[in-house]
């Protein structure tokens, strides 16, 4: 299979260039809440930490997406990118094509899966 590596290096690093400008948005967000309990009321402390709480579930999301495509653009670079990393045949290119940061043909991603 002809892959186009760099076609999928510049879109992953267009991909890692956007989640850091996210992440630089978030950070603010998930920081310690810190609130007057006289002058907020016991829902308002709720929301907040709840808001927090999502921030801080985005921030885990964003950087576990950065690591994938951080490991894909080791594989263009290694030479084993579009390669199953069970069974090390070819990905599918629609697969790869959905998200160039899969590591697995779709029969090893299903044996993965419990049922």
């Amino acid at each position: 299979m002809s892959i186009d590596t760099e076609a999928f290096r510049r879109r992953m690093n267009d991909e890692l260039q956007r989640i850091a400008e996210t992440l630089a948005q978030a950070k603010c967000a998930s920081s310690i809440v810190e609130l007057d309990q006289s002058a907020v009321g016991r829902v308002s402390r709720i929301d907040a930490l709840q808001q927090q709480a999502m921030a801080q579930s985005m921030l885990e999301r964003l950087h576990t997406r950065e690591r994938q495509i951080d490991a894909a653009l080791t594989r263009i670079d290694n030479g084993r990118f579009g390669l199953c990393c069970a069974c090390e045949s070819d990905l599918e290119p629609d697969r790869l094509n959905a998200d160039p940061a899969t590591v697995c043909c779709k029969d090893c991603a299903e044996k993965r899966v419990p049922h």
